[in-house]
Parts: structure tokens; sequence; C-alpha cells
């Protein structure tokens, strides 16, 4: 063997032993702070290792512990994933303790679903709970792991989505099937009303529901003109918002806000059943009243208000039938007609008298995060934030009614909160099929989806302009419901889904 040869082998192993030294060196490092320890030292979250310790995976019967790194990062399997993973999360914990001001966070969105999927690794889940059907296991849970065993590939679900407790106690965290939580409005010591508010006139009124202690405002709304859709230069406008046309609006009187959990429940807990009113009765209600019998909601799969709690927030996730039912079932209680309004309505509604892109000054552009600019220079929310719940004041969730002013109809909530069903199918080009000068249309006569108005609480400022449309995406809103047949009731895969009512003019004032 050469000198030269001697010295490149010399070089070539101290190279490998250095390699292997700095592995052996990382993967040390690595271990030393994906400890609980290390963990819990440079958490800047003040409940983070407290929660944890109140938990399922910390407290259970099998005395087993869950680390935070078997959660929070991948499985070591995969070993250049688990240390890449690590690496970013380890340098943006450094940099939240190094330069975050603890007293800005908003600790409550962390809390939320959304972000939890993006800091625990469904592998690192499955890796632990290899047997997902283990003793004590519920019916339902059963039921939900098998529907998960069958169909995980095409699934966008994980083990978190059912399970966001389990890591960090939360108290206002529920997972189970509502039936027996929910509130049971016509038991309450409340007074219950006797008899359905007598319309004589028209002019606002609130409307008692007999046999409970809940009622609603209706807010008479002056039919008239207007034109409906949006004009090709409003700022982000949607191709389906034209063309524009004359519309002619009878009188009506609308719900003043979202239909509230309240009244909800207290539909839930009249009609609750196994059984059904079949759908084609409920939507010929829609159209011609008296049908004398209605059968309710069987109970949900999980908790439909999110945790963000009920009473006078909107009701939602909700299917379009059960909306529906819920108005069939307002208008036999009360010997009225109660429905959804019409798409034509409910713009009408909404705008309150302007053909501006909002009911309030302003352009979407300013008030909306779209575009580059946006990086640089934050949107101008001071006028949309005293009148629509959305994506930049909503915290991520619905709001009660108290947090925004009225449109000039008095109606609260139009835009933004949740997004609310009309009556009508949707079509793209429904506005090209509608006559100017038409009077009180009902849109469609057939179609698969139905309009939604409004936008919701995590939608742009582009999305709750007056003239802003979307549809139903009825099989994607229920592609997580681990039920079969799937739910007619309620939808799994959708939060921000409402409506409100509309009440039509009794004989004895038309």
């Amino acid at each position: 063997m050469t000198s030269e040869t001697k010295h490149k082998l010399i070089i070539a192993l101290s190279c490998g032993f250095a390699g292997v030294a700095l592995m052996l060196g990382i993967d040390y490092a690595a271990g030393k702070t994906s400890t609980n320890e290390y963990c819990a030292s440079c958490h800047v979250h003040p409940d983070a290792d407290k929660s944890w310790k109140q938990s399922s995976h910390f407290l259970n019967s099998s005395g087993t512990m869950a680390d935070c790194a078997e959660c929070h990062l991948p499985p070591k399997d995969n070993y250049f994933h688990h240390m890449a993973a690590k690496a970013g999360t380890g340098m943006k914990d450094l940099m939240s303790y190094m330069f975050k001001d603890t007293e800005k966070i908003d600790w409550a969105s962390r809390k939320e679903l959304e972000y939890a999927t993006g800091i625990v690794y469904n592998e690192s889940c499955l890796k632990c709970h290899h047997d997902l059907y283990p003793e004590g296991i519920s019916d339902d849970g059963i039921s939900a792991h098998l529907y998960y065993d069958e169909h995980a590939e095409e699934l966008d679900l994980q083990c978190i989505n059912c399970h966001l407790d389990v890591g960090h106690y939360n108290p206002d965290y529920t997972h189970k099937r509502l039936s027996g939580l929910v509130r049971d409005l016509t038991n309450e010591v409340r007074s219950k009303y006797e008899t359905a508010t007598e319309v004589t006139a028209f002019e606002s009124f609130e409307e008692h529901i007999p046999g409970t202690a809940v009622s609603l405002k209706m807010v008479a709304v002056p039919g008239g003109s207007f034109t409906m859709g949006s004009p090709k230069n409003e700022p982000l406008r949607n191709e389906n918002e034209g063309p524009q046309r004359q519309v002619t609006v009878s009188d009506f009187f609308m719900g003043e806000v979202e239909v509230t959990w309240d009244q909800y429940w207290a539909f839930y807990n009249e009609t609750m059943s196994e059984g059904r009113t079949p759908p084609e009765k409920i939507y010929k209600h829609n159209s011609t009243p008296g049908i004398d019998a209605v059968s309710g909601p069987t109970p949900p799969f999980g908790n439909p208000d999110q945790g963000w709690g009920m009473n006078s927030r909107p009701a939602l996730t909700m299917t379009h039938y059960a909306a529906q039912t819920f108005c069939q079932w307002l208008s036999l209680k009360t010997g009225k007609h109660y429905r959804l309004p019409t798409e034509a309505e409910w713009e009408y509604a909404a705008r309150g008298g302007s053909q501006t892109p909002y009911f309030f000054e302003g352009n979407p552009r300013k008030f909306s995060s779209r575009g580059f600019l946006r990086s640089v220079f934050k949107p101008d929310t001071a006028m949309i934030n005293r009148y629509v719940v959305y994506a930049l004041n909503s915290r991520n969730r619905t709001q009660t009614p108290d947090k925004v002013a009225s449109n000039p109809l008095g109606l609260k909530n139009m835009l933004g909160n949740v997004m609310e069903y009309c009556s009508d199918w949707y079509a793209e080009d429904a506005y090209s099929a509608l006559k100017d000068g038409a009077v009180d249309p009902k849109g469609p006569a057939e179609g698969t989806e139905h309009v939604v108005r409004g936008g919701l609480y995590s939608s742009d400022a582009a999305e709750v302009r007056s003239a802003s449309r979307a549809a139903t995406n009825h099989d994607a809103w229920l592609k997580t419901d681990p039920q079969k047949p799937k739910s007619i009731w309620w939808y799994s895969d959708i939060k921000g889904i409402g409506f409100r009512v509309v009440c039509d003019l009794p004989e004895t004032i038309k």
C-alpha cells in the first residue's frame, strides 16, 4: 500500500468516525431535548404542563403515560422524517420562547381542532393505539372505529378529530352523543307560553312558541323592488352573482337573528325520534302549509356546538332537511306558515335598501385579507367589525347576537357568523334564467344542492358581501360521518351552517 493510499484511507476513516460521532451526538441531543422535562421547560403556554397531567394520556387505568414527543413528533420508524419534524418544531418553540409576548397570544384558539391537527401526528396515535377496540369501548366507538378502518385512505380524518382532549385536558370538551345532555327547555322553571302570538298588523312581533319557554323576534320587512346580484365592477365579485336583475318581493316577516340553540333544542326535545317525516312532505310544506305531524332529529354524533356555547348563539351543523323540518314544526305550533327565505328575499333583506357591496359603507378590497399587499398593509376593519362576525374578528367561532349592530331593517348577522340556508335550489347561472321584473321568484325548479348566503365566521370580507352566494356541498359535508346510513339531520364536516326563518303574512292582515 502506497503512502498516498494510506493517506486517503486515513482521511476516509476519519471522516467516517466523525460522521458517526456527529450522528450519535445529534441522536443524543435529540433524546435529551425530547424529554417531558425539557419540553415543559420551554413551553410558553402557561397551562400546557398542567393540562397534560390532568389528561387521560397522563392519568389512566393502565398506568401508561404518553410523553410529549410521542404525540407531537412522528414515530422514529422514519428517522429522517422524525428528525426533520423535530428540528422544525424545536426552532418554532425556541423562537416563541425567546421573542413572543405571551400576553398577546390567543390561547383560546390554540385549543381549537384546527390548531391541534397541525401539531399532532396521526401516525403516532396509531402506533400507540394499535388496538382500536379496547375493552369497554362503547357501541358508538366501535361503529366509528370500524368506519375509520374501512375508509382510512379516503378520509381526511385524524384521531384527534374525535379525541381532542386526551393529551391536554379541557373541562369544556365533550366526546359523546348529546342525547341526555341537551338543555330541556320544555321543563325549565320559566313559564311556558300557552298560546302563539296573535298578529293583527304588519309590524314586528315576538312569536311565542306554545308549550315552551322560547320565543323568536320577527321583523316586519316591507316588500319592494331592488336590483339583485352585483355589477361587473364590484370589487371581488364572482360570476355567479350576475347578470343583475330587477326583482320585486312581497311583504314578509324575518327572524331578527339566526335560529338559536335555545330555539332549536325546544324543537329537538319535543320531536326527537328515530322516525322521520318523509322529505317530500317537508319540502312541500315550504310552499303549501298543512302537514299535521313532525318527527324530529335523531341525536347528533359528536358535539354540534363545537364547545363554543349554546343559548343565544346560532344553531349549526343541521342539514337543509332538518332546517325545513324545524319550519314545519314551528308552523304547527303557532298556526302560521314559517319557512326558509327565498334567495331573493334573503338578499333584499340583507341589503336593507342599499345597492352597495355591504349595507354599510366600505370597499371590499379595503376590508379583505386577499392579495400580496395585505402581508404588509393590514385590512381596514373599523367599519366592518361593527356589523359582521368574520375571519378577522370572530376568534374562529360563532358569536352571540349582541356582538354586532343591526342593518337598516333591524336584522342582525345577515352577513357573517354562519352561512344561512335559502329554500332555492342552487344553479351557477340562476340569474341568467331569471327575468327582469320577476315577482317573488323561487329559483330553479330542481337541482342537487341548495343556496347558502351570508358567509360565516371564518369568511374573508369578500365572501360576506350582500350579493355573494354559494351552495351546499352535501356529500362532502357528510364525508366523515361514521353512521350507516349517514345522518339526514346533522352534518359532520361543516361547522358554520345555520338558518333563519321567514313567516308569511297571516290571512287576517293580507
